[in-house]
């Protein structure tokens, strides 16, 4: 098998597994009890909440732990329009969002909520100036990821932080679940972030809304306790200590692997850009670990089943998309509908080899000259 859709989600790293199972079979109490054993228990959540407050540079007490990024996307922006609504109702995001917050969004949308879309440049950065000029006297919210999880494009967080830090009444969320391991982001300017632990070599089930400790939210799950009061039910102790596990893990040496994850990156455009029906997505303000290309005349899932024939796994647009064949990422960015109707993501991951590259293009290459021979 050769897998490039890291992404999407990636293969559980064996030491987090590890500990996941240990916590899982030598602390088996609830972790709110007040016997000796949920004491136990509560210690241990306590001690990997530490870790990944250390390892992010954010308090303890700013951590709710979520089922993954979906449900911190939502309970970050539904959270803020429900308790703040009596500031304003007006949020700015952008065209390239995941769909876990279009669809809160567009939820609100349908409350009463303005939304705009901060223009973006040729290359898909957002607009400062415009960014500016969208804010107003009602805006509550600004929500707007940290990399693209289709094409790639890494937005200058830290400086539209600063920005949205100037009007006191509006907060920043940023959906950090494509950066998380792969980009270093300060979390000083930014009021709340999303992220889950599958995205890197984590267990499935368990994600992080950081929420700066001056800020209210109105939580999605109300009744009874837990490790805090914006996210009610039993605390998952096995899949929080196998998330400050992973945590740990994928922060160390992280400047090696991004170097290595280049290098693919590099080998494979360039042998791509010999294909003649081919286009890149991705462009220089991409992170590397995410590689889009068009493949045109040539129908994503048909590109994508060809290559399965030779048990080689890529995506044609973001795994939580609605199957529409159009990316709609794609198509903010190029505005060619032909590009956005063909296009395909590779996903690198420093577990990627050159060997998994060459394979790639030799199978790419022959699945390339059956389908576009068809053209």
């Amino acid at each position: 098998m050769t897998y490039f859709d890291y992404s999407a989600t990636t293969p559980v790293n064996a030491e987090v597994l590890e500990s996941f199972c240990k916590a899982a079979t030598n602390y088996i109490a609830n972790p709110n009890s007040l016997h000796k054993l949920g004491v136990k228990a509560n210690s241990l959540i306590e001690k990997s909440t530490e870790q990944i407050a250390e390892l992010l540079g954010v308090k303890t007490n700013e951590i709710i732990y979520t089922s993954g990024s979906s449900e911190s996307n939502n309970l970050a922006i539904k959270g803020i329009a429900d308790k703040y609504n009596n500031r304003g109702k007006h949020i700015i995001t952008t065209q390239f969002e995941h769909s876990s917050i279009y669809g809160p969004i567009g939820y609100l949308q349908k409350q009463g909520f303005e939304i705009d879309f901060v223009k973006t440049d040729e290359s898909g950065i957002v607009s400062l100036s415009n960014l500016e000029e969208l804010i107003k006297e009602d805006t509550i919210l600004v929500s707007i990821s940290s990399v693209n999880s289709e094409i790639g494009i890494r937005q200058p967080i830290e400086e539209i932080a600063k920005i949205v830090k100037k009007y006191p009444k509006c907060f920043f969320h940023v959906d950090m679940t494509q950066s998380i391991g792969k980009d270093k982001i300060n979390f000083d300017n930014i009021d709340l972030a999303s992220f889950s632990a599958h995205k890197f070599y984590g267990l499935k089930g368990i994600g992080c809304l950081i929420k700066k400790e001056k800020i209210q939210l109105e939580p999605l799950i109300h009744g009874g306790k837990s490790t805090t009061v914006y996210r009610s039910g039993t605390p998952a102790l096995p899949l929080i200590v196998s998330l400050s596990k992973a945590l740990r893990l994928i922060l160390d040496k992280q400047d090696e692997k991004l170097m290595h994850v280049k290098q693919l990156n590099e080998y494979l455009k360039n042998e791509l850009m010999k294909f003649e029906l081919v286009k890149i997505n991705s462009n220089e303000h991409c992170i590397p670990h995410i590689l889009n290309i068009s493949v045109l005349g040539c129908k994503p899932e048909t590109m994508q089943h060809a290559l399965e024939e030779y048990d080689i796994y890529i995506s044609t647009q973001t795994a939580c998309s609605s199957g529409n064949t159009v990316s709609k990422a794609v198509y903010a960015l190029t505005n060619d509908e032909e590009r956005a109707s063909s296009s395909i993501r590779i996903s690198l991951s420093h577990l990627t080899t050159k060997e998994e590259c060459d394979k790639f293009i030799e199978s790419f290459s022959n699945c390339y000259k059956k389908l576009t021979s068809l053209r």
